[in-house]
């Protein structure tokens, strides 16, 4: 393969209350840190990576892109990420679907 993703950049606020959240969302560890980004990661060499930016401004609209999980036992880990911090969020789905949204603690959006 000649291309591989590298990482997610994530614009944020609170780098490491997010990097911390998805860190134990994912099972990751943080793997480089400093005031202006944190890497977090599988493990050194595992890729893709997320890596969360500061950025100055507020979201504004809509997220552009939201990450899909794909949990063993999804109302055991929609239960054990909202204890980390996420938060249920309705975008118009219906009492049928198979999937729940949540919002990280940045107010991103996820699905199960």
């Amino acid at each position: 393969m000649a291309v591989r993703m590298y990482h997610l950049a994530v614009d944020a606020h609170d780098l490491p209350l997010l990097a911390r959240f998805w860190s134990a969302v994912l099972d990751w560890q943080v793997l480089f840190e400093d005031e202006d980004e944190i890497v977090i990661g599988a493990h050194e060499t595992a890729l893709p990576g997320m890596c969360f930016l500061p950025v100055p401004e507020r979201k504004t609209v809509k997220n552009r892109l939201h990450i899909d999980l794909t949990p063993d036992d999804q109302d055991a880990e929609v239960e054990r990420i909202i204890a980390l911090g996420a938060r249920r969020l309705d975008v118009g789905q219906g009492p049928d679907a198979t999937w729940v949204v949540l919002a990280d603690p940045n107010t991103s959006d996820y699905r199960f």
